[in-house]
């Protein structure tokens, strides 16, 4: 195992931020740490990387105790934190440079390594600039670049992806799919396409408390709930109010071109009594399916109940 979390509560005063969370990351995985603002995803991630002490419970890391061992352990884990702290004064390779020398990277190593990282974030254009002139997407490379710095095995990154344009996103995703090849990865971030994207687990954190943790193409099968949402489509317009004569209808959204949503708590398959009332309705199907959940879908599921 590379990370095990056992059993970890942390209180702020009378506020519970994380109530007795448990869960285990492998080797090898990317793994993506989401849930609602203030469910708990920093302050587990600090603990993790042992900046927070937990008030009950431990992590190991690699085998060893985070908090006993904290020197061995943080040169093995790369940390972007939500709050990117950044020297505003330094030039991007000054800093860079410092980072380096705090981990006993010198000399024509840490030139070297320091190149290597500029060019694996993209912050070449940019490389002869202060960070206080940077742009905040620039500002999240340097601090994905000094998280880099040491060629750690382990990656904690707390929204890597915040403040970046679309463009920067796809090179910062095909960067961390990369890296995760090699090492492990918690990524928290509110861009649950992102998830979706580069992530081979998913856990869900909501009120201090892990309510999912499952391999995120299996938890969009699965759902949050019961919720089942079938797409219709026919030849020509019919009113919504059709829909109350099947009682296992709950919800139902119209949408253009003839087409509607249907939502169900039936845990069958219901297109068969879908098709049936449709024909003996005198209607046209132009086509039937099961609509396949994305993952921010089931986040609002999960996290809503």
């Amino acid at each position: 195992m590379s990370i095990e979390v056992k059993d970890i509560t942390k209180h702020y005063g009378s506020q519970v931020a994380v109530d007795n969370v448990s869960f285990t990351i492998n080797s090898g995985e990317i793994v993506g740490f989401i849930g609602p603002n203030g469910a708990g995803k920093s302050t587990t991630m600090k603990i993790i990387t042992g900046t927070l002490p937990p008030d009950d419970g431990e992590v190991v890391i690699r085998g060893m105790p985070a908090i006993e061992k904290q020197k061995e352990i943080r040169k093995i884990i790369g940390y972007l934190p939500e709050h990117n702290p950044l020297y505003l004064e330094m030039y991007i390779r000054e800093y860079l440079h410092y980072v380096a020398g705090l981990y006993k990277i010198m000399g024509a190593m840490a030139k070297e390594r320091v190149s290597q990282v500029i060019q694996m974030t993209g912050l070449t254009p940019e490389s002869h600039k202060k960070i206080g002139y940077l742009s905040k997407g620039y500002r999240q490379r340097v601090g994905l670049a000094q998280a880099l710095i040491h060629d750690p095995d382990i990656l904690i990154l707390d929204e890597p992806t915040s403040g970046l344009d679309p463009n920067q996103l796809a090179e910062i995703r095909n960067l961390i799919s990369t890296i995760g090849k090699e090492k492990t990865v918690l990524l928290s971030t509110h861009i649950l396409q992102e998830v979706e994207a580069i992530c081979d687990r998913v856990i869900i954190i909501n009120k201090g408390r892990i309510v999912a943790d499952e391999n995120a193409a299996l938890l969009k099968e699965k759902g949050g709930g019961q919720i089942q949402t079938i797409h219709i489509e026919f030849d020509a317009a019919i009113k919504p109010e059709v829909w109350k004569n099947l009682h296992f209808i709950v919800n139902v959204r119209s949408l253009e071109g003839n087409q509607f949503l249907l939502e169900t708590h039936e845990s069958r398959d219901v297109r068969g009594d879908i098709f049936k009332f449709a024909v003996n309705q005198g209607l046209t199907i132009l086509s039937l399916s099961l609509k396949e959940k994305s993952l921010e879908e089931v986040f609002r599921e999960i996290t809503q109940h």
